[in-house]
């Protein structure tokens, strides 16, 4: 059995003008100890996905399907039950650190407070526990550091406090969302390195949310592609890397800089994200997808195997996508 099975999740947002689908019925699994990417443009619908997991949408917002962690549906939980589950079995790295510590409290108490509400620590006990995982997140001189402040640290080692902070009680499933957002690119590195390190030490499985492809291709052993709240291509991702079957993930990878060919020209995608509150018919990608058919706007592609482990939602084939996108 999966650890994570999420069936037809839809995302929906009230607004004034009319609902709004973030997330369109999206599948996919999540074995023990393994890490998914799920990439794609800013607005395809990554986080409100991670959100919905975590119960954590807007007041506004509403989930709809199935989202099995072992078995249990969360989606059918109560606040009090999801909060259980949410802090013993799933942890979560939010984009912005700085945000997300509370800048009037100290480190040592936002972290023991975690321990005292959710295993019953004594505050003693619950500082000894956060400054261990601080030493597991690499943060130098953690017994003394602990009690400063969020300010009194850089935006790597706040990165790694909220990686600490989401491991206190050892979850089963750690999600990161845009964990590297912000930092620099040696930051970016230590930070993916040390969420390997921990993915390994703790077993722990792992959700990378991400839209920067260059530290997916290292790290996670499945990438799963969004656009307009569904599932464009997915499957492992050395294979989607080196060769993708949909055109959009063909036109995310093209989009990333490469050291190894000189004087190459960065090509982009062309046109704009979609109106999540006015998606076509059909495939959403179809207003910027260079090899379109006519039906493509109005007729929806299905989620189609290509293999065991890989599937994609396109109406040309494979070779057909190969040969247009060539000749284009």
């Amino acid at each position: 059995m999966a650890l994570l099975d999420v069936s037809d999740l839809t995302v929906t947002f009230r607004t004034n003008d009319g609902p709004v689908n973030a997330v369109n019925g999206l599948d996919f699994t999540l074995a023990e100890k393994e890490s998914l990417a799920i990439v794609g443009e800013s607005g395809s619908g990554k986080s409100q996905t991670a959100f919905a997991i975590m119960g954590l949408l807007a007041r506004n917002g509403a989930a709809t399907g199935r989202v099995a962690f072992d078995g249990t549906d969360l989606l059918s939980l109560s606040p009090r039950q999801l909060n259980t589950v949410r802090s013993n079995q799933i942890g979560m790295i939010f984009q912005d650190p700085m945000t997300s510590l509370n800048p009037y409290i100290r480190v040592s108490d936002q972290m023991a407070e975690v321990l005292q509400l959710h295993k019953g620590l004594s505050k003693t006990d619950a500082i000894t526990r956060a400054v261990q995982m601080l030493d597991a997140v690499r943060i130098p001189d953690a017994r003394a550091r602990v009690s400063m402040y969020p300010h009194e640290f850089s935006g790597g080692m706040r990165q790694r406090i909220m990686i600490a902070m989401a491991l206190l009680c050892r979850p089963r499933l750690l999600i990161a969302d845009e964990p590297t957002t912000a930092l620099d690119v040696t930051v970016q590195a230590q930070i993916m390195t040390l969420l390997g390190e921990i993915r390994e030490d703790f077993d722990t499985a792992v959700i990378l949310i991400t839209h920067d492809l260059g530290i997916v291709a290292d790290f996670c052993d499945r990438t799963l592609v969004l656009y307009g709240g569904q599932t464009m291509e997915e499957g492992p991702t050395a294979p989607i890397f080196a060769d993708p079957s949909h055109p959009y993930t063909a036109g995310l990878l093209r989009a990333v800089p490469r050291l190894d060919r000189e004087a190459e020209v960065l090509r982009t995608i062309s046109g704009e994200p979609p109106d999540m509150s006015n998606l076509p018919a059909g495939c959403p990608f179809s207003p910027r997808c260079e090899i379109a058919r006519d039906h493509c706007p109005t007729v929806k592609p299905g989620l189609a195997p290509m293999t065991d482990s890989r599937h994609r939602a396109c109406h040309a084939t494979p070779a057909e996508m190969h040969e247009e996108m060539r000749d284009g």
